[in-house]
């Protein structure tokens, strides 16, 4: 396991890679490895994505979770930069419920590059459990321009 730090807009994340797959983002001040050369390119892309030069991520990604997660990550990549869907959406698709989509979402081990922040309640943002919480999904949706789904 090999990781790397990066910073950002929204926080200092560090970047997990696992043989040959990206595994974990995560915020946080912990101390990281030097990183690989997937995990520089990584880093390339979270900062072409910051800068408005990247809308779609192309890395190896491996969803250590369990069925459920699975799933949800695999819909979740599905969802175009700057367009968001609801828990509600994703439970008529996978016929789980809306409740269990937002544990799934919330257990995401790869938040950005997996763009759980894309995932709406029924009526309000809901939650997100990655740098500052809700403040880092409003943070992101912004900078995708779905911030006009905010008002």
């Amino acid at each position: 396991m090999t990781s790397l730090a990066i910073s950002t807009p929204v926080g200092r994340m560090v970047l997990t890679e696992e043989d040959g797959a990206i595994t974990r983002v995560i915020w946080s001040e912990e101390a990281a490895g030097e990183g690989s050369p997937l995990l520089r390119e990584a880093a390339r892309q979270v900062e072409a994505y910051f800068a408005g030069a990247l809308t779609e991520f192309d890395l190896p990604l491996r969803v250590e979770a369990s069925g459920v997660v699975k799933l949800v990550c695999a819909q979740m990549r599905k969802i175009p930069f700057g367009e968001t869907t609801t828990y509600g959406a994703i439970s008529k698709k996978l016929g789980f419920s809306a409740q269990s989509i937002g544990g799934a979402c919330g257990a995401n081990p790869i938040p950005l590059i997996i763009p759980c922040h894309r995932v709406l309640g029924a009526s309000g943002l809901g939650g997100f459990s990655g740098g500052t919480g809700v403040e880092t999904k409003v943070a992101l949706l912004r900078h995708e321009g779905a911030a006009s789904l905010l008002i």
